[in-house]
């Protein structure tokens, strides 16, 4: 059988693709060598961890703030196998969704591993049974990314564990080592250090979430410590070592100096991710890769092989799900003659601890960076009345607009919910919107979102409750 379209991988990029491309009339084929759809984000990443970050978070404050609001509970206990089971029950809800998608949208599933042969043809090898080979006009490719690792450090998701073990333990280590102030580690970390980890967190530079604005870094790195983070910056983990009785970390100085230890009964590697290509016959189908080892596109998703695509991790731009999913919808829209794009300048970026931190456009650093001249809008959450009343007053939003156009170019929060609240900035700033467009526009009271209208206001230094 001949298809449209095959697309390896049916992750958000790939799934999304896939779905796409069927609306737009086209003959499609996924290729997924798990037994369930959703790509890592799904099955052991994503939403798994947001099930258990919601799940702890809810654990803390019943047992530290439920009482300053007039309700006794008593304190909570933790059932940790009923709290993976939650996990586990969102993960097969959202899975069961795509097959459920899939049908609708008449997509043919082949369950195996995906090779391409050549533009046209892909192989693929199940578990069981023969092997296949399935025609196509186009190939895409949205094979996602794998843990990226530490030299001399084994993943045994045991002991020494990636995401995918961390979202998996049975029990609660009483010593967590965390190799990574990124994302993932903050975020695994914030799950077991809720549920009684004590979370020590190893980084190679000066500082937590590389990349990020200076002042919400700043302030995160307060706030977690204040949590009960301990933090070892400026350091690297040259060993880590099984004892009876626990493990043993060697750390050093990044810039040289003496070793220590820490003790861990459990080690995270959360170091970032690399884009996955292993075992699908790119160099000997001619696909070329970029010297980061991603497949090189020509800015519309094009392999240099014609019939070849790729979207999502395995290419350039940052490595979220939401990136990959419009990366597949605007793929599928060029392959119907449509002009698909995806700006990669308004990627929202979200650290799903408590608080929450999302950022949009560019930093301060950024911007000085590339002088830039820029007005600076901020307003704390300290100040908002939705935010007292739900106890919840860490944090405040920022908003950097041009100092002649008034064109908002950056946004960034640190505070509860505004992963949600980064949104409406999203649209703004998809329209080229101005600080004033979004001072003038009415929100609702009382609402979170009020912050952000307050912030917009304080650009032109005219917030009115503060």
């Amino acid at each position: 059988m001949s298809y449209d379209l095959v697309v390896i991988g049916t992750g958000p990029g790939g799934y999304v693709c896939a779905i796409r491309a069927a609306q737009l009339g086209m003959k499609v084929a996924v290729v997924e060598k798990r037994s369930t759809h959703g790509g890592t984000c799904l099955n052991v990443g994503c939403i798994p961890s947001k099930a258990l970050l919601h799940a702890s978070e809810l654990f803390e404050e019943a047992g530290h703030d439920f009482a300053n609001m007039g309700i006794k509970v008593g304190k909570p206990t933790l059932d940790l196998k009923a709290m993976m089971a939650h996990k586990d029950e969102v993960i097969d809800g959202n899975v069961k969704g795509i097959d459920f998608l899939f049908k609708k949208n008449k997509i043919d599933t082949f369950h195996g591993v995906g090779k391409i042969l050549s533009a046209g043809k892909v192989e693929v090898t199940p578990d069981k049974g023969d092997v296949q080979i399935v025609e196509t006009k186009n190939i895409v490719i949205a094979t996602g990314s794998d843990v990226a690792t530490l030299p001399g450090i084994d993943i045994d998701e045991s002991h020494v564990v990636s995401s995918t073990g961390a979202l998996a333990l049975d029990k609660v280590p009483g010593k967590l080592v965390v190799v990574g102030a990124g994302v993932i580690g903050l975020e695994l970390g914030s799950v077991w250090r809720r549920l009684g980890s004590e979370v020590t967190v190893v980084e190679f530079l000066d500082h937590i979430l590389p990349g990020m604005d200076g002042e919400i870094v700043k302030n995160a790195e307060r706030m977690f410590k204040k949590q009960g983070f301990d933090f070892k910056l400026g350091a690297k983990v040259t060993g880590v070592e099984k004892h009876k009785k626990g493990l043993k970390v060697t750390i050093e100085p990044s810039k040289g100096g003496d070793a220590s230890e820490l003790d861990a009964d459990i080690v995270l590697v959360a170091i970032g991710r690399r884009p996955f290509t292993e075992g699908l016959g790119l160099e000997a189908a001619g696909v070329a890769l970029d010297e980061r080892g991603r497949v090189a596109t020509d800015g519309h998703f094009k392999t240099n092989v014609d019939g070849i695509y790729a979207i999502g991790d395995v290419i350039e731009g940052p490595m979220l799900a939401h990136k990959a999913e419009d990366d597949g919808v605007a793929l599928a829209e060029i392959l119907a003659g449509q002009a698909g794009h995806v700006d990669y300048n308004l990627v929202p970026g979200v650290v799903y601890t408590m608080p929450e931190i999302a950022v949009l456009g560019k930093s301060e650093e950024k911007l000085k960076e590339e002088g830039i001249a820029y007005n600076v809008g901020k307003f704390p959450f300290s100040a908002n009345g939705r935010a007292k009343a739900q106890r919840h007053t860490d944090g405040f939003v920022k908003i950097l607009a041009d100092k002649v156009t008034d064109k908002v170019l950056g946004v960034h929060m640190i505070g509860a919910g505004v992963g949600e609240l980064i949104h409406e900035t999203s649209v703004l700033m998809a329209f080229s919107g101005s600080a004033e467009d979004l001072a003038r526009t009415i929100h609702a009271h009382p609402t979170l979102s009020e912050a952000v209208k307050e912030a917009a206001l304080a650009v032109d230094k005219r917030p009115i409750h503060m």
